[in-house]
């Protein structure tokens, strides 16, 4: 999807560059309807330039900062030489990204879908998100309820999140912590296995958290959660915990949660 107004001074623009002139470089942008840059031979590399093809060549894909708009003069200023690599690296891969998603939209809708539904529901993932990928991204991993604040139909929401769940692959990320649980009483097995079900959720986990809790060795459980980014995973990981030895001290016994397996002196 190409962007119908203007970059901000600034903001950092993918473009290709389309002509080389000895005072400068003429720049398409990738990411907006009809936009064309002009890059100073002052503004291509730091030091004196003696070639500017030195340092460009036409057809080249290049990261450029935004120095000044002029929308009545329809010009627009651009910087290579203000660019980092670690800038340019995270606005190609940007890029790339809603790259991913103009063709998920049209997986998701038909190729023949109009252009006014199609700048409809991208200027909705856009609005929330801030970016198509990202908000295919997070339909992904929270399935509707990602959509939620939106104005998308049931219609649109459900191609959207198909479409997700069928091609975006989620980073996730396992986190793992132990409990030991001990219980006196009599029935103290019973106990265990009521903090342990505690521990599991009773079905309330979000859908796009693995949480697994296993015996390891008594008096020791592990705990270990997946889940899209490690605070999630730590506040589940720590929830889970909080669940299990509540529910073991209820009952008159005593748990504990740590982040590594604690050895028994006899084993």
């Amino acid at each position: 999807m190409k962007y119908e107004g203007w970059p901000e001074p600034g903001e950092l623009v993918v473009g290709k560059v389309d002509e080389i002139e000895d005072f400068g470089v003429f720049v398409d942008l990738e990411e907006y309807e009809d936009k064309r840059g002009l890059v100073h031979i002052s503004e291509v590399a730091s030091g004196w330039i003696k070639n500017v093809r030195d340092h460009v060549r036409e057809g080249q894909t290049v990261v450029a900062k935004v120095l000044d708009v002029d929308r009545d003069a329809q010009q627009i200023d651009l910087s290579i030489k203000d660019v980092n690599e670690h800038q340019r690296s995270d606005a190609i891969q940007d890029w790339k990204n809603e790259q991913k998603a103009d063709k998920w939209m049209s997986i998701a809708f038909g190729e023949e879908m109009a252009d006014d539904q199609f700048r409809a529901v991208a200027n909705e993932l856009i609005a929330e998100f801030g970016s198509l990928y990202e908000g295919f991204e997070q339909a992904a991993i929270h399935g509707p309820d990602a959509l939620d604040p939106t104005d998308l139909d049931e219609d649109d929401v459900e191609a959207v999140v198909s479409t997700a769940r069928d091609n975006v692959s989620v980073p996730y990320v396992t986190v793992t912590g132990y409990v030991h649980l001990e219980s006196p009483a009599g029935d103290g097995v019973d106990d265990i296995k009521e903090s342990l079900q505690a521990a599991e959720g009773d079905g309330e986990i979000p859908d796009e958290i693995d949480l697994d809790v296993t015996y390891v060795g008594s008096p020791e459980y592990r705990i270990k959660v997946q889940a899209p980014n490690y605070k999630t995973a730590e506040d589940e990981l720590e929830a889970s915990a909080a669940r299990a030895t509540d529910a073991i001290a209820a009952a008159g016994g005593s748990g504990e949660f740590h982040r590594e397996r604690q050895l028994d002196e006899d084993q």
